[in-house]
């Protein structure tokens, strides 16, 4: 017998889809609300490791990953100038037949995810979140905006790095605060020829490109702003091109007209960062993804932490027949590999800014590769 019966997830991104998955695949009923009544995030590409194309085995969508994303093995390294620099291996993980690499777009995996989360039974509920939760030693009540009250044996929070369930149950833990990066990302045809990951390292500013299906890839950049300004959207397109003619090879050059195209969708995030220490829940409530662990995408981990966590949670609960050894549980898988990514990619991203020793970073990036192939 499972831990719980009943369960609420609270945010319909990709940890609350994984949680809601894996859950519903062990016979627990869940319920899950999305206040987005689209369901339909915001974004360009996506780069995927082989542990979460893993985690994407796990929760059977491996094969529709493939048909509306794209695999690869391998990353180029380059100067600014395109001299080859290295080729870093992408290591398939261990235990699933699955690519080392891939990308694809933000909206597709969500889409993607959606469509396995309907088809595992999940009862989802858009344009609608909590109004209010009261946890209790056998029972957490929710009221809904939508007006109705339910009782649950767990509530998932899910909510995101700005989650308003942290702030309520967890008041401790200060806000994310920006960490001196910004990335830009732009849609663009894929050429001929690009097959896989390629990233140029120019002075405190990165390029790179990633194939997002068999038509498309995502260009990312990667640069250092002292602090967290506001950057007129209008201007967008001119800072962009801007930033890519600071890489002078004829590859990057020629793609620069594209970036001025209106389907580019050219988008800026600023970077932060947020570790929130175990345990992770408050009795009845547990929060997973970027509301606990939100990382900087230097290991191109985000989403997979996230995921993973969605997994081991279901896993837990469906393997144990009480909830609390089964939140120790999930609390002792997942700890020490969401603080590894975390600390790890603020330490590459510091390494970065302050024009540090490169040996470092590469060992960095090596070992936290080597530690993500390893089982969850």
């Amino acid at each position: 017998m499972a831990a719980v019966n009943k369960v609420l997830v609270i945010g319909g991104g990709f940890s609350g889809m994984a949680a809601a998955i894996q859950m519903s695949k062990g016979g627990i009923a869940v319920d899950l609300v999305e206040i987005d009544p689209d369901w339909s995030p915001l974004g360009a590409g996506i780069t995927i490791n082989g542990a979460t194309l893993r985690a994407l085995h796990t929760l059977g969508v491996y094969e529709q990953f493939l048909a509306a994303g794209f695999a690869s093995n391998g990353v180029d390294i380059l100067t600014a100038t395109g001299h080859p620099i290295a080729t870093l291996p992408t290591p398939q993980p261990i235990g699933a037949e699955v690519s080392g690499g891939g990308g694809i777009m933000r909206p597709a995996l969500a889409r993607l995810l959606a469509d396995a989360t309907l088809e595992a039974g999940v009862s989802v509920r858009l344009g609608c979140t909590y109004k209010d939760i009261t946890v209790d030693d056998d029972q957490v009540t929710v009221s809904f905006t939508d007006g109705t009250v339910s009782h649950y044996d767990l509530v998932v929070g899910a909510d995101g790095i700005n989650s308003k369930l942290r702030e309520q149950f967890f008041p401790e833990i200060p806000t994310p605060e920006y960490i001196g990066q910004g990335v830009w990302r732009a849609v663009m045809p894929r050429p001929e020829g690009i097959e896989r990951p390629r990233m140029w390292l120019g002075e405190h500013i990165k390029l790179g490109i990633n194939p997002v299906s068999a038509s498309q890839m995502y260009m990312f950049i990667t640069e250092d702003r002292p602090t967290k300004e506001h950057i007129d959207r209008a201007t967008w397109p001119a800072v962009f091109t801007g930033l890519m003619d600071l890489f002078s090879d004829p590859v990057v050059t020629a793609l620069k007209p594209y970036a001025l195209k209106p389907e580019s969708n050219i988008d800026y995030r600023p970077m932060a960062n947020l570790l929130v220490p175990v345990p992770w829940n408050r009795g009845r409530l547990v929060m997973i993804g970027d509301t606990v662990a939100a990382t900087t995408p230097h290991l191109a981990s985000g989403a997979g932490i996230g995921i993973e966590s969605g997994i081991v949670l279901g896993e837990e609960l469906v393997a144990n027949d009480a909830l609390q050894p089964a939140l120790d549980q999930f609390h002792q898988r997942r700890w020490e590999r969401c603080r590894m990514v975390v600390e790890n990619s603020e330490r590459l991203c510091m390494i970065e800014i302050d024009g540090g020793d490169k040996a470092e970073h590469s060992a960095i990036m090596g070992q936290s590769m080597a530690a993500l192939r390893q089982p969850i």
